[in-house]
């Protein structure tokens, strides 16, 4: 058995007890992506799926995907469109695993299009409350980086080398800016180990983090932040996004 199916199996007690009290119906995991193409390689490979009501301008169907029984969701871009999101299938589906896939920019030098990174610990790009004694993208009242189980990131990086995709694990970071060139100085300098950004990933972490639920963020490069003149810079989301799918199934199906 598979460091995840260990992982997801310790996790089951607890969350169906915890499904109970809400009369929520468990599943395995959800899958929260912002974007429709972000979500499609899933439903490719899905069965059995059935529209739910999702609030606001989300979209979520339950599906049965790679054997284990999902719950999909489009939340649209941005923090506070993926933490109602994500509330709402924590609270509704008492997942085991959040799951934030799809695609991201790529931060760091090293990292290319086409990467998969994950995600080993997630804070917000733009938070500073230093002048209060807050590290540099902490949020007030909430821990000084969201951090996910080991199990999970192993877990991942074994999906990932097994599908033959290039991937590697660190820090995530998530604002309401779209960082480019222009601007992504100030974040390699605030964050120099950072990998990645996107636009949802630490608001689900947080809300993850407030019900005690594993969360862990699994997203292809599409885009470069400042890319050096010998690499490439963007690449189409359909294709980092089933690369993203492609990882995350493999994960679940260990």
């Amino acid at each position: 058995m598979m460091a995840i199916d260990r992982f997801l199996e310790g996790r089951a007690a607890a969350q169906e007890a915890r499904a109970g009290k809400r009369g929520a119906a468990p599943v395995d995991a959800v899958v929260l992506c912002a974007m429709g193409e972000e979500l499609a390689p899933f439903l490719e490979d899905s069965t059995d799926p059935v529209e739910l009501d999702a609030p606001g301008s989300s979209r979520a169907i339950r599906a049965t995907v790679a054997g284990k029984d999902l719950v999909l969701v489009r939340t649209r871009v941005g923090l506070v469109n993926a933490a109602i999101a994500a509330t709402w299938a924590l609270l509704t589906y008492a997942p085991r695993v959040l799951i934030s896939a799809g695609s991201a920019g790529g931060l760091h030098a090293d990292v290319e299009v086409g990467d998969v990174i994950v995600s080993d610990s997630l804070v917000y790009g733009q938070a500073d409350a230093t002048a209060f004694g807050y590290a540099r993208g902490q949020v007030p009242g909430q821990p000084p980086s969201f951090s996910v189980p080991a199990d999970l990131v192993d877990g991942a990086l074994a999906a990932a080398r097994a599908a033959g995709v290039a991937a590697r694990s660190g820090l995530v970071l998530s604002g309401d800016a779209f960082v480019t060139a222009a601007n992504v100085d100030v974040y390699r300098t605030d964050f120099p180990t950072a990998l990645s950004t996107d636009m949802e990933s630490a608001a689900i972490a947080q809300v993850a983090a407030d019900s005690d639920t594993p969360m862990i963020s699994i997203r292809g490069i599409s885009d470069l932040c400042g890319p050096a003149a010998n690499q490439d810079f963007h690449m189409e989301v359909e294709h980092v996004a089933a690369v993203s799918a492609r990882v995350v199934l493999g994960m679940l199906h260990s």
